[in-house]
């Protein structure tokens, strides 16, 4: 070979090699579930009831037969405070309930009577 055709493959093969730095590694997203923004899920009593609260829809069930015990609606009045209007399907009686988020994963809760209770969110 001439010495200007191996100069020449050397200078081509030193730019390659010039252009070709370490590998970056990359992480893959991780699959963490985001806790739902604000009141939105599945919360659960300390005798183990289970309100669900969705898109303005509430409702608690039983946990070992699913039994509806009270329906309803929810407001929120502000990212903290949410208003619940429901029916009691066990006393037949229409009540209002105001709940207070304290973090992400309790509200505490006063009835219209007076009785308070808190709700834990459910994972």
């Amino acid at each position: 070979m001439k010495p200007i055709a191996i100069l020449t493959l050397l200078s081509a093969a030193a730019a390659l090699a010039s252009c070709m730095g370490p590998r970056e590694v990359r992480e893959l997203p991780s699959n963490r579930q985001v806790a739902p923004a604000g009141v939105e899920g599945s919360w659960v009593d300390p005798n183990g009831i289970v309100s669900t609260f969705s898109s303005g829809t509430f409702t608690t069930r039983t946990t070992d037969t699913n039994q509806v015990l009270a329906s309803g609606n929810y407001v929120n009045l502000s990212p903290t405070l949410v208003e619940i209007n429901m029916t009691s399907m066990v006393r037949n009686t229409q009540s209002k309930v105001n709940c207070a988020m304290v973090n992400q994963t309790q509200l505490n809760c006063t009835t219209d009577s007076g009785a308070q209770f808190s709700l834990a969110r459910k994972v």
